[in-house]
């Protein structure tokens, strides 16, 4: 069977060709995501797959694309869609709709509105179950056809989002049967991946590309039956059970989320939408692997485990859901290199880029089956580790990872600092992989003042702030575990990074932290938000944090909704640009971390307050991955980035951090406390209420109230040994 074209309308290419090509704007309309686990889905707001848009819709599986078209006709017209949406708790996506009006074979002229129809889907683990309940309120008997037409491409995730191949694999003969219809492809890597589209009434037709199912229906009669949509691959035959009883399945499994355990209310109902949405998102993405749950990055580009993501992700989460850090701890220590492979970027002790498991990456065609270029994964997997021991107290976890913990410092020590100048540097070792390895690893991020790109080995300024946070953190967990000797060599590590860095990265010039170093230890002399991700390591000093904060309040670097990711009076600031003056809410929620125990909380607010805003004019108050950063004008909403992911795991993350920044909300398991360093809330949440903060087994409930000038707590539950402290 041979692939559809797609005619490309307007193509927007982000970085490198690693990026996303967008050929159209979101102008096309909204679409509604699924995910779970290795599978996620994207349909148009009536439940169909079409090949419009930016040409994401469709069902994944294991990064390959098993369903590119599947579109619902009634005696071959498109319904009328009455509403739609994705339930709640994201397990259901739900429509209804009714009939056009339309002549029937019969003869019989049918006026619009005379058929109730309800789509109901879900994602399982392999495929998309879908549930559709057909009703006749016209005064007659009706016999009406329903069809579905498909095409399955089979494109890997990066041809979807761009790559061109050379070469594909075969599309094989359609296997057709009583039930459905059975598409397959074999790869290049030898491996067959197959569809299988099975109805619970018998089809009266079957093509290459359709099959329609006939419907008698009597006045006021209902009928409903199920349509199944499983991948499968390698010879794994997917397991299929009833609509109800996998429906029951995934509820179960949602239920067991490690997010299920803590709740936060507050007197704004906008804030509880944002908040309820982001903690229903991070649940869907929150996947549980065999090595433990690990956060999915985010739909539709990357749905697959990052390491920055992934870490970023559990550190918002910490203060309220630690277990999903050591899911995230585990996973990256088991994937952790152990050799040298430049086309990878790997050494030993580097934490993980990125995984995929398509056909592409597994011919080597793009780098990322097991990808390790980025520069700050492995710092932060060792800041990771040290908080999270501050979190809970976990010995025994921290003992079991600990030799992964050792190997990321000696990468640190050995691998991450090129030149041994004290400071980790990156340089790409393969031409196919990421030139920029920092967060904004778009090719053009990196730059002088002049606008010209800065040459390598780079030293990112947030980088060193990571290394600074993970020496302190291990050095803690060091002592605590007995190996007194690592806890002293850290120390001294970070004080004279601390020094080094202080000296060679702050610009009196511009007020805040240079971007990074070049290759020839020149300063990239301008503002940028990666400045503000040195405020909460405290690898700043007390008055340099305070001018840190100062210019990244000013009006260059905050619009309204945010702060930008470079300053608008600089050269190669553009709003429209990835990463070169947008506005990313994890980025702003990591600065508004800084403050956590500042006594000034003007910046966390400020935050809170834009991002709080941002919600309500986002589609289910859903944070994407990122907007343009053009100034807040009054009476107008946000400007959104055409190919911005949504669901995002880091962005659904960042409510959580920003406001546990204004609480001032930080834990000491080792110490059994709980400290509030000048809480501080925002005019919008008078009252906040804080359910099941556990340590141990102990658990804590904490309702703040804002005065005038002040914040007050109660305690309305404690059970167990749980000091709480306010540091005023």
């Amino acid at each position: 069977m041979a692939t559809k074209e797609r005619h490309v309308t307007d193509l927007i290419e982000v970085g490198q060709h690693f990026y996303i090509h967008a050929e159209s704007s979101l102008a096309d309309g909204r679409i509604l995501a699924l995910l779970n686990g290795d599978t996620f889905a994207v349909f148009d707001r009536s439940g169909d797959i079409q090949p419009i848009g930016r040409g994401q819709q469709g069902i994944f599986h294991d990064d390959t694309r098993y369903l590119s078209q599947f579109e619902l006709r009634i005696e071959g017209r498109r319904p009328l869609l009455l509403s739609s949406s994705v339930h709640e708790d994201n397990i259901m996506l739900s429509a209804d709709m009714t009939n056009p009006e339309m002549e029937l074979p019969s003869g019989l002229f049918l006026p619009h509105s005379e058929l109730y129809l309800r789509r109901e889907k879900f994602l399982t683990e392999s495929g998309c179950l879908e549930r559709i309940t057909i009703r006749n309120y016209f005064a007659k008997p009706l016999d009406v056809e329903l069809s579905f037409s498909f095409i399955a491409d089979f494109c890997d995730i990066f041809e979807v989002r761009g790559d061109k191949r050379p070469r594909r694999g075969l599309h094989l003969p359609e296997e057709v049967n009583r039930s459905g219809i059975v598409l397959g492809y074999e790869g290049l890597d030898g491996v067959v991946r197959r569809t299988l589209i099975h109805s619970s009434l018998p089809p009266n037709a079957i093509g290459a590309r359709e099959l329609s199912i006939p419907l008698h229906l009597q006045a006021q009669e209902e009928i409903a039956f199920t349509l199944d949509i499983l991948c499968e691959s390698e010879n794994k035959t997917t397991r299929h059970s009833s609509f109800d009883e996998s429906l029951q399945r995934v509820q179960q499994t949602r239920r067991q989320s490690p997010l299920a355990g803590f709740e936060i209310y507050t007197s704004n109902e906008q804030f509880n939408d944002w908040a309820n949405r982001s903690k229903a998102d991070l649940e869907m993405m929150v996947a549980p692997t065999a090595l433990g749950f690990y956060p999915y990055a985010g739909v539709p580009w990357f749905s697959t485990p990052f390491g920055r993501d992934g870490i970023i992700t559990a550190l918002e989460l910490l203060c309220f859901a630690p277990d999903v850090a050591k899911g995230v701890l585990g996973f990256l220590a088991a994937t952790q290199a152990t050799t040298t492979d430049p086309e990878r970027d790997a050494e030993p002790g580097k934490i993980l880029h990125e995984t995929r498991k398509g056909e592409m990456a597994r011919l080597r065609e793009v780098p990322f089956g097991n990808y390790y270029g980025s520069v700050d994964s492995t710092p932060l997997f060792a800041m990771l580790a040290g908080a999270y021991y501050e979190r809970t107290g976990d010995q025994e976890f921290i003992r079991s990872i600990w030799h992964n913990v050792l190997a990321a410092l000696d990468w640190i020590d050995l691998y991450g600092d090129v030149d041994g100048d004290g400071f980790v540097e990156y340089a790409r070792k393969s031409p196919t992989g990421l030139l920029q390895q920092g967060w904004k690893d778009s090719q053009d991020s990196v730059f002088h003042s002049n606008g010209a790109l800065a040459q390598g080995p780079i030293a990112l300024c947030e980088v060193q702030s990571y290394v600074y946070a993970a020496r302190l953190g291990i050095a803690t967990a060091a002592a605590d575990l007995g190996f007194n000797d690592v806890a002293d060599k850290q120390r001294a590590k970070a004080a004279d990074l601390r020094k080094r860095f202080e000296a060679e990265f702050w610009s009196d010039e511009l007020a805040t932290f240079a971007l990074a170093l070049d290759g020839d230890k020149r300063r990239c002399n301008v503002r940028t938000s990666n400045a503000g991700h040195c405020l909460f390591s405290g690898i700043a000093s007390q008055n340099h944090s305070k001018l840190v904060m100062n210019t990244l309040m000013s009006s260059g670097m905050y619009s309204g909704w945010g702060i930008r990711t470079v300053a608008c009076e600089e050269k190669p600031y553009n709003p429209m640009s990835y990463h070169n003056g947008s506005i990313w809410p994890h980025d702003n929620a990591m600065i508004a971390y800084g403050a956590l125990h500042a006594r000034e909380k003007t910046l966390p607010l400020k935050v809170l307050t834009g991002l709080l805003d941002l919600s309500l004019f986002m589609d289910l108050h859903r944070l994407p991955e990122l907007i343009c950063g053009l100034p807040r004008r009054a009476g107008r909403g946000p400007t959104l980035y055409p190919v911005a992911c949504s669901p995002q795991a880091w962005a659904a993350g960042s409510c959580f951090l920003v406001l546990q920044a204004c609480l001032g909300l930080s834990i000491n398991a080792r110490e059994s406390r709980i400290y509030l360093s000048h809480t501080a809330l925002p005019e919008a949440l008078r009252q906040v209420s804080v359910r099941n903060l556990r340590i141990g087994d102990a658990t804590v409930d904490i309702d703040f109230h804002r005065h005038e000038e002040t914040v007050g707590f109660d305690i309305p539950r404690r059970t167990g040994e749980i000091e709480v402290l306010a540091l005023r």
